[in-house]
């Protein structure tokens, strides 16, 4: 049985890997008009799926609207490829291929702590200690505040070199 503890590393390293993208390759190099308004929009489809756990219970239909928001999730972060394929280093691509594929499994972790998050645990599944709807809140509102982060500093605050797009 997996102890739901577990289910928090995959979004320990998607923070660590999405700040290394933010103060590392993105500080470096800017970000073109497309990418400041479409990476706050892609934290915010984690944010919505987040709020829909926090916000409704697990049942076959909200189970079934989850899935489809993780989904539009998963391919709605793909956007920016195109633009990334012409602004970014390898190193850069590579982080990003890391963020791609952890990005589901962040979500399938987050639906795995749903039913404790909720109240109603399947324990046959995973050993739960409690900690689920309190780390889904935090990760939530930790998420959502680094998309009021991106949209004001790439927005309102931050100003492109001479060089920059």
């Amino acid at each position: 049985m997996l102890n739901s503890h577990w289910l928090a590393v995959p979004f320990v390293l998607q923070m660590l890997c999405m700040a290394a993208d933010e103060l590392i390759f993105h500080r470096r190099r800017g970000l073109p008009r497309w990418e400041r308004i479409g990476h706050p929009l892609d934290t915010l489809t984690v944010v919505i799926c987040l709020g829909w756990i926090l916000l409704f219970p697990p049942s076959r239909g909200s189970v079934a609207v989850f899935a489809a928001l993780a989904v539009l999730s998963c391919v709605f972060v793909t956007k920016d490829e195109p633009v990334h394929r012409r602004y970014c280093s390898a190193a850069e691509q590579w982080v990003h291929s890391v963020l791609f594929m952890l990005h589901p499994i962040v979500l399938a972790s987050a639906a795995l702590l749903w039913p404790a998050a909720a109240g109603s645990p399947a324990r046959w599944v995973i050993e739960t200690s409690g900690f689920e709807r309190i780390f889904l809140t935090a990760v939530c509102v930790l998420i959502l505040a680094f998309a009021v982060y991106q949209f004001v500093f790439w927005n309102l605050l931050w100003r492109p070199k001479t060089n920059a797009r």
